[in-house]
């Protein structure tokens, strides 16, 4: 049948029901007060659904710990004895030809000099990995996690770098991953949004909203903010005297009149909006729910350093056990402060400190509740810190951003871990071994999900585009 059979044909349905005084949105709402679902054989399928995935995934869900600011990965996980033997020298200017820095000022008054970690370093798990005494408890799970080293990424300022390893573009506008995943396979859940973003630190992520937009891609599929404390989102209570009867017959003359404006238009965006009504009235239940710990034992407290009612990245770490847990699909958790170009001293403690514990707790409780098999968890930053110093302040010493070879942290789905994927030279300027670019990790979390990122594509404006744009490949090294 040609497009031209099929559109006559809906439209002489269409013309049909109209003169016969019913429309198909009230053929359809008689459905959806049967049974109070929203989703079924009479209307379009709901955008979330679950998918196929393009071949057997790996993992069901993706946990994505994401350190705005780019940690310093010389002084929490690439030991460098040599950069430490020539801690004060200048950088030879062989080193530092062609590479690209944030702020090239700073070392406009004299050379830029090697820096060596102040930090003190030490053996953990089977394989004897170094790790900074900034983690030890990210330490104690060495075993139970693989270091991404030498990754590279293509822009040194924090926003564009942020939304280009989300989103695969330096430009805002385009899907973020999690948008991409929830578009190629849906959500097992019910009750939740299939994507959620969660917050903590002083300050949200420079991007923010355009981290997680879902780009050209329908408006489902972006990201839906939580929180750890009060109501999980903003406005979702019932208004004082709004019974819940009132509110339902309010909702489903609302869903009527989008269902008959989807007959006449066809836009997947009014899908949208049912879709969001819906999932909003459902999470009046589920989103207290979620966020009331009380079911959780004394000792899971206690192992994430987590307090009912607070907003926190323990709580958060926590939250997103309890997510994947109810079937959603992807979980960004954004912790900022971890930009220090002015002292890598006290700052960089404190930020370290915030999230040692919760994020081995997270690791350790997916592990002992056999759900580390079908989640995978990523830790990391936009790009890495530079080997040599960067001076602001008489007295401190500071790092600029280094976009050439950063360290992510990554288990979960059969990942051999305890092991050290890619690295860095003997000072940590450049990859050494295995190339790995940001594309490649990208690819890697959809290729985990059962997703081949050269398959997962949508046409905007005349255009294939794909999260990995015209690069990428999946890191089969994680799993030899």
């Amino acid at each position: 049948m040609t497009f031209e059979d099929r559109l006559l044909q809906s439209q002489t349905r269409r013309h049909f029901f109209k003169g016969a005084g019913v429309s198909l949105g009230r053929i359809a709402l008689a459905s959806l007060l049967a049974d109070s679902k929203l989703f079924s054989a009479a209307m379009p399928e709901n955008p979330m659904a679950p998918k196929p995935p393009h071949y057997k995934p790996k993992v069901k869900s993706v946990i994505y710990l994401f350190m705005a600011g780019a940690p310093s990965q010389l002084d929490l996980f690439d030991y460098k004895p040599t950069l430490q033997k020539y801690d004060g020298q200048v950088v030879p200017e062989s080193l530092m030809e062609g590479k690209r820095f944030a702020f090239m000022d700073s070392f406009a008054k004299e050379p830029p000099k090697l820096l060596g970690t102040r930090r003190q370093f030490q053996p953990y798990g089977k394989n004897g990995i170094q790790i900074s005494d900034l983690i030890p408890n990210i330490g104690s799970v060495v075993d139970d996690v693989a270091l991404v080293s030498g990754i590279a990424t293509e822009n040194f300022n924090h926003a564009p770098a942020k939304c280009f390893i989300n989103t695969g573009s330096f430009r805002f506008g385009r899907p973020s991953i999690g948008s991409w995943v929830t578009y190629g396979i849906g959500s097992e859940s019910q009750d939740l949004p299939g994507f959620v973003v969660l917050q903590s630190g002083p300050r949200g992520p420079r991007g923010g909203a355009g981290l997680w937009s879902s780009g050209f891609l329908p408006t489902a599929y972006q990201g839906v903010p939580f929180r750890s404390g009060g109501d999980a989102i903003l406005n979702l209570s019932r208004a004082p005297g709004v019974t819940e009867a009132s509110q339902r017959s309010a909702l489903s003359a609302i869903r009527d009149l989008n269902l008959a404006q989807f007959e006449d238009a066809g836009d997947p965006e009014i899908m949208t909006r049912v879709a969001a009504y819906e999932m909003a009235y459902q999470m009046q239940t589920s989103g207290p729910e979620l966020i009331d710990f009380s079911k959780e034992s004394t000792r899971t407290l206690e192992m994430y350093g987590a307090r009912p009612g607070e907003s926190s990245y323990a709580n958060n770490c926590l939250l997103a056990r309890r997510l994947v847990e109810r079937g959603v699909r992807f979980v960004q958790l954004y912790h900022a402060d971890w930009d220090h170009h002015d002292d890598i001293g006290k700052p960089l403690e404190q930020v370290a400190r915030e999230i040692d514990q919760p994020t081995a707790a997270l690791i350790r409780d997916l592990k002992e509740r056999g759900m580390l098999e079908d989640t995978l968890v990523i830790w990391g930053g936009e790009f890495g810190r530079t080997p040599m110093a960067e001076i602001r302040s008489k007295g401190r010493f500071g790092r600029n951003h280094h976009i050439d070879a950063y360290t992510l942290l990554m288990t979960g789905g059969g990942i051999q871990t305890g092991r050290r994927i890619g690295d860095s030279d003997e000072l940590g300027f450049s990859p050494t071994g295995e190339n790995i670019h940001v594309h490649d990790i990208q690819a890697t979390i959809l290729h985990m999900l059962g997703l081949d990122h050269t398959k997962l594509t949508f046409t905007f404006q005349g255009r294939p585009f794909r999260l990995t744009d015209v690069s990428g490949r999946v890191l089969e090294s994680l799993w030899a």
